[in-house]
């Protein structure tokens, strides 16, 4: 039981999990603070609201509807996918394109080497036997196909 749960804690993916956790809450910090201190009071000053929580607030039966504090999260939102996309997903793949273009696909790397293989002896003994065939027809005057059987690796 103990080494079975080692197991699990050492495999490569829940270390590379918990990374990506960490990273991520200290990146949500960051992604917060600047929507926090820098978006939010630049949309708050174009509404004229200290914030973004009492822009666009509308009261209904006694409740408040906060329509800025769903935009400031909108916001954040945006920022957080931008930068993603821009700082991890982009350059990953870019880094994937360039690393794979020079790879052919297993079925090119296949016809590849056939193509350079020399005939393996099975084959060496099929074009022999066939030439061989070839021969003893000609000698006894018959006529045999124009190719002899030759199979391909």
């Amino acid at each position: 039981m103990i080494k079975g749960f080692k197991e699990f804690i050492l495999r490569g993916n829940v270390i590379d999990l918990a990374v990506a956790v960490v990273i991520g809450a200290a990146f949500t910090g960051v992604v917060t603070a600047i929507v926090t201190n820098v978006f939010n009071p630049l949309i708050a000053a174009i509404f004229t609201a200290s914030d973004l929580d009492g822009v666009a607030v509308v009261t209904l039966n006694g409740s408040e509807i906060r329509f800025g504090a769903v935009l400031g999260a909108l916001i954040q939102f945006l920022l957080v996918a931008v930068v993603v996309y821009f700082v991890f997903v982009l350059p990953i793949n870019h880094l994937k394109k360039v690393a794979f273009s020079n790879k052919k696909t297993p079925a090119e790397s296949l016809e590849e080497q056939n193509e350079e293989l020399p005939p393996t002896e099975t084959e060496l003994l099929i074009q022999i036997r066939d030439l061989l065939a070839v021969q003893r027809a000609e000698a006894a005057g018959e006529t045999l196909p124009a190719e002899p059987h030759t199979p391909k690796h």
